[in-house]
């Protein structure tokens, strides 16, 4: 899983025009790891498939706090000349791409992206010297991250259990900060309650979940032929009938003898005593029908 966040110094613009700043970090992030990736040599030549869900809050629903979490496979798709998937190229165990090189990638495209959308000339100068912070974490196989990010997807700032009690002054909740298991309550008035949930407030129509590469909708392979590379790489799928595969000795079956005259025989009719007409029949032209 990798997770691009953004220095305090960039928040308060990409929260004053929402729209621009998000589609600003998530096409940069996005950008930053397929760039990076195609130019690592345990992935040359691949394609990435990868999504990406936008989360603007914390443990803390007052605190503002835009960022992206990717979950992606180890690994990418190798095509050839004519676009088909060929084969699965799977990266070393705990290694994806070099942690400083999609930092300083990440950084130079949120920067053009900024650019592009006007809004570089309102982030503080100071800012692009402050530490972007990119958390790169190898996750097994990805059911423990799935299970993470899927309650959020339409998850809100902040759940009703959370806030013990509202009256006239204020209303006072209850959080976890990050990397603690102490449970805090803070109170806050109700026009800081009401302007630190809106705060998270997407605008209309915008897509918070993004896939990429061979996970996106457009791509020419399907999710399931992807699945097949991935096995067939990983040695999950043997070729039974290929002769590759260790196979035990056959038992000869006995050739069936007449009784009178020591003939070779051979099935002619299966029939069934509490069934009108025969099962199976051979060298006939009988319907078959399946007793299953």
């Amino acid at each position: 899983m990798i997770t691009f966040t953004v220095p305090k110094e960039l928040r308060s613009v990409l929260r004053a025009d929402q729209r621009a700043g998000y589609e600003a970090l998530m096409n940069a992030s996005a950008a930053a790891i397929e760039d990076v990736a195609s130019a690592t040599r345990a992935l040359k030549g691949c394609q990435l498939g990868f999504f990406g869900c936008l989360h603007t809050w914390g443990r803390d629903p007052m605190v503002y706090h835009p960022h992206v979490h990717y979950l992606v496979p180890g690994g990418g798709v190798l095509r050839n000349a004519k676009g088909k998937a060929t084969a699965w190229k799977q990266t070393p165990t705990n290694f994806f791409v070099h942690h400083g090189t999609l930092i300083r990638v990440y950084k130079a495209k949120l920067a053009d992206e900024l650019r592009a959308r006007g809004l570089y000339d309102k982030v503080p100068a100071t800012a692009w010297h402050k530490k972007f912070v990119v958390d790169l974490v190898p996750v097994d196989n990805g059911h423990s991250v799935v299970k993470y990010l899927a309650p959020y997807v339409h998850r809100v700032a902040i759940s009703d259990h959370r806030i013990k009690a509202i009256d006239d002054d204020g209303v006072t909740y209850q959080y976890q900060p990050s990397k603690s298991k102490t449970i805090k309550t803070r109170r806050v008035t109700g026009q800081q309650f009401a302007a630190g949930f809106a705060q998270h407030i997407l605008p209309t129509q915008f897509r918070k979940v993004r896939y990429h590469g061979w996970m996106n909708n457009n791509t020419r392979s399907g999710i399931e032929e992807i699945r097949m590379l991935v096995w067939f790489a990983l040695g999950w799928v043997y070729w039974l009938a290929s002769g590759m595969a260790r196979r035990e000795p056959q038992a000869k079956v006995p050739t069936l003898r007449c009784r009178r005259c020591g003939g070779s025989m051979q099935v002619a009719i299966v029939y069934n005593h509490e069934l009108p007409v025969p099962l199976l029949a051979l060298n006939c032209g009988l319907v078959y029908f399946d007793s299953s």
